[in-house]
């Protein structure tokens, strides 16, 4: 008989939280575990082995739909992997792409850093200062915002 654990042993045989497989649960992720006489979740190997995959992806950055993607062709082996290739050289030009927005990020931030060289009021203060300046230089100016995934929190 195939082992069935609950869903805070997947979540601790994967290392994430138990909100995290639910969560992949819902986004059609994970296929729906069997059910005990008490309406519990049970689940077998091959779903600690899904989320593994599942969970490294995330770490490699790749959207939902990416491992989407990917586990459909997990799910039928028989297929030609072009398109998996295809997926995997479009991640690596979004991350190429994500690198070099950070490198200007950075080169801006250290130009605006040297604005600022000793400690003074900040009333003096020339990061301040350049900051107010350039907010009031382009009011309807769009900010470029963060760079997609710099500060990544999500759990999932």
């Amino acid at each position: 008989m195939k082992e069935r654990i609950r869903i805070g042993e997947l979540a601790v045989r994967a290392n994430c939280p138990v909100e995290t497989v639910r969560y992949y649960e819902r986004e059609g992720l994970l296929p729906e575990p069997a059910r005990s006489g008490g309406n519990y979740r049970l689940y077998g190997e091959t779903h600690v082995e899904r989320l593994r995959f599942i969970r490294h992806c995330r770490s490699l950055d790749m959207t939902l739909g990416e491992i989407r993607a990917l586990l459909g062709f997990q799910d039928a082996p028989a297929r030609n992997c072009e398109a998996v290739n295809v997926l995997l050289d479009e991640h690596i030009h979004h991350v190429a792409s994500r690198i070099a927005q950070l490198q200007k990020l950075e080169r801006q931030l250290k130009d605006l850093r040297k604005l600022c060289d000793a400690v003074r009021s900040a009333k003096d203060c020339g990061i301040l200062h350049k900051l107010a300046k350039d907010a009031v230089r382009s009011p309807g100016h769009k900010p470029a915002g963060h760079v997609a995934g710099a500060h990544v929190r999500n759990k999932h």
